[in-house]
């Protein structure tokens, strides 16, 4: 059976439609937490559609830092006027951020490194003031290719050389250079594992491989992990309909060819051509933005230094040369997805203080 992409985009929407409307039953007071990319953007104009009169919008904006900006509020507005939400954007600064993040960590249930858990974990402080139930866009970008790397992956001679130029964080050199010999493992067991997933049957085009370990095991240890630990800790329910089991098994039955084009994810993007304003779909993709902890200056860089050269804090995890190193440079040592080397260290350092571990 040949489906055009016309085809498909309409199994898209509909199934969205239905994931939607069902994590709308029994919820009085509904609200979504709008980034204003497409996936979240599409679930405001969905739940409008299925009758929800009285839907709240919240979005998170950090101060600006290297040269990079601290908020999206221009598509999140966008939406929020269009459909007429109540919608409430919250502004946070750098002193806000260093007093919230031992919180942050002591709701975490094992350390997570990603700059955007301190940004749900202050947009459901938030939300939870307003309501007890939030639709999020979790999973669209791993069920229907929104990443960079989807493309890099696909076109790659070595599929898993692909994936892991653009997705790991380190070699394993830089990790053998980072901790202190008892912590080493005897192999690079990251990178067996993702080339052992790749090798399983099932999965013959090089992006379906990537696809599938992304939505099989990435995306639920740390994008769904990471949501449901910061909206619990206000005890605020995220429900996530594009990881509606009938839609995450339609997303896998769409060749590669109807996800990849039109910057990624171009099935779901013209699914929500038939609901939003193209202005949110066309744009540059982004993130939650936390530049702070990205571009580590000020404030911050001092809090981040503290925490990794204070002795009551040396667990002996990390070599001193490398902690050197970091610190002397800590604006340009980023990771292929752009995170701070230095943050993770501190962030991990910071999880077992607040665990008292």
């Amino acid at each position: 059976m040949n489906l055009t992409l016309e085809d498909w985009r309409d199994r898209v929407l509909d199934s969205t439609r239905d994931a939607v409307a069902i994590r709308q039953r029994a919820a009085v007071d509904v609200g979504v937490l709008l980034s204003g990319g497409v996936d979240s953007s599409l679930l405001v104009g969905l739940l409008r559609e299925v009758g929800v009169e009285n839907l709240s919008t919240f979005s998170i904006g950090f101060q600006d830092a290297g040269g990079e900006r601290g908020d999206e509020f221009q598509y999140s507005d966008l939406i929020a006027k269009h459909y007429g939400t109540q919608h409430h954007q919250l502004r946070i600064d750098e002193k806000e951020i260093i007093e919230q993040l031992p919180a942050a960590f002591r709701a975490m249930s094992e350390p997570m490194v990603s700059h955007d858990c301190i940004a749900f974990y202050l947009l459901s402080r938030e939300v939870a003031k307003h309501c007890k139930v939030v639709q999020s866009g979790q999973g669209a970008d791993e069920l229907f290719a929104g990443y960079h790397w989807y493309p890099h992956v696909d076109g790659a001679a070595d599929p898993y050389a692909a994936y892991r130029d653009a997705f790991f964080d380190r070699s394993y050199d830089d990790y053998a250079a980072t901790v202190q010999p008892k912590w080493l493992t005897a192999n690079d067991a990251a990178g067996d594992f993702v080339k052992e997933h790749f090798a399983q049957p099932g999965a013959d085009a090089a992006v379906d491989k990537a696809l599938r370990l992304d939505s099989t095991v990435m995306l639920v240890d740390d994008p769904v992990k990471r949501v449901d630990n910061m909206t619990m800790a206000w005890g605020l329910e995220a429900r996530t309909p594009f990881l509606d089991y009938r839609l995450v098994e339609l997303s896998a039955r769409v060749p590669g060819k109807f996800k990849l084009p039109d910057g990624g994810k171009q099935v779901l993007k013209e699914a929500a051509r038939r609901v939003i304003p193209s202005e949110v779909i066309d744009r540059k993709k982004g993130y939650f933005p936390v530049p702070g902890l990205k571009h580590l200056q000020g404030d911050t860089l001092n809090w981040v230094r503290e925490l990794l050269l204070d002795p009551s804090q040396d667990r002996g995890l990390f070599q001193p040369e490398m902690l050197d190193r970091l610190l002397t440079d800590p604006q340009g040592q980023l990771t292929p997805l752009r995170g701070s080397k230095l943050w993770q260290l501190a962030a991990l350092n910071l999880w077992l203080s607040e665990q008292g571990i």
